[in-house]
């Protein structure tokens, strides 16, 4: 699934490509790929691509015409992908929205997506800070270290429950939750009330590191991740316990155990305390 590493990659190649281009038409190939908006669709045509937002794993592109702004949000889900190539789709498949686009190098955009778990949106000024409200929480590379701390402070529960839940904190999943973690030395069991203020600013910054990290080496690729210009990300040959069971910790060489909950925790024993 991508993850905000991923999603601000993706991001940024969009404002590099398609920031000033005009939409000239949309093709739907199914009407059930959005969410919310449908009717709305011909007022995209002729409209212009003034800005690309990113807000927890979902992008925005931000369309304005006559002084009206509305937005085309893309969830990407477990599996999607946005490609400027159509040859880069691993198949024509999950082809699901292809938007048209004139004054603009790449001339199509292609939405793609083969569990459907994402979905499109397409959204006025007020309607798009709703969907901002219902379901983003505070954003990781956005955060304040007195906002990070109280968040997790405040939690009884499980600090990675924490770290995953979007509503909280979006954008983090559960591959740069293993790595950070890890990287602080917290168990993710451990209980955020129960963590030192020492320890909260260790998570603090290493969760900004990691994601900066991944955003830097163009996300990482598992399994179906492309950016939208066909690359694959490379940080998952960074990953230092995420799906790395059995094998030495980099820190201490006890063997990486595999925890399963909600989501599969990749832990050491040794170096990760609760």
């Amino acid at each position: 699934m991508p993850e905000l590493p991923e999603v601000e990659v993706i991001r940024r190649q969009l404002e590099l490509h398609l920031v000033g281009a005009t939409i000239q038409h949309i093709w739907i190939g199914r009407n059930d790929i959005v969410r919310q908006g449908l009717t709305d669709l011909p007022w995209y045509t002729k409209s212009r691509i003034v800005e690309i937002q990113r807000f927890g794993k979902s992008v925005a592109l931000v369309c304005e015409q006559e002084r009206t702004r509305r937005y085309l949000v893309a969830e990407l889900g477990m599996t999607g992908l946005l490609l400027f190539d159509r040859q880069s789709m691993p198949s024509e498949k999950h082809l699901h929205v292809i938007i048209h686009l004139a004054s603009c190098k790449n001339p199509e955009l292609y939405y793609w997506n083969a569990r459907r778990f994402g979905r499109l949106s397409l959204l006025n000024e007020q309607e798009w800070e709703a969907y901002r409200e219902r379901r983003f929480g505070l954003d990781p590379l956005q955060v304040s270290e007195n906002e990070f701390f109280s968040l997790i402070k405040g939690c009884r529960g499980r600090v990675k429950s924490v770290l995953l839940n979007q509503q909280r904190i979006a954008g983090i999943g559960n591959i740069y939750a293993n790595e950070m973690l890890f990287r602080s030395g917290i168990h993710p069991d451990a209980r955020g009330h129960r963590l030192s203020k020492k320890r909260i600013q260790q998570l603090f910054l290493n969760m900004q590191k990691v994601l900066n990290e991944s955003i830097d080496k163009g996300g990482s690729s598992i399994r179906d991740y492309l950016s939208p210009n066909g690359s694959r990300g490379q940080f998952q040959h960074y990953h230092q316990v995420y799906q790395k069971t059995g094998q030495p910790c980099p820190a201490c060489a006890t063997p990486i155990c595999r925890l399963v909950s909600e989501r599969s925790s990749f832990v050491c024993a040794s170096c990760q305390k609760r």
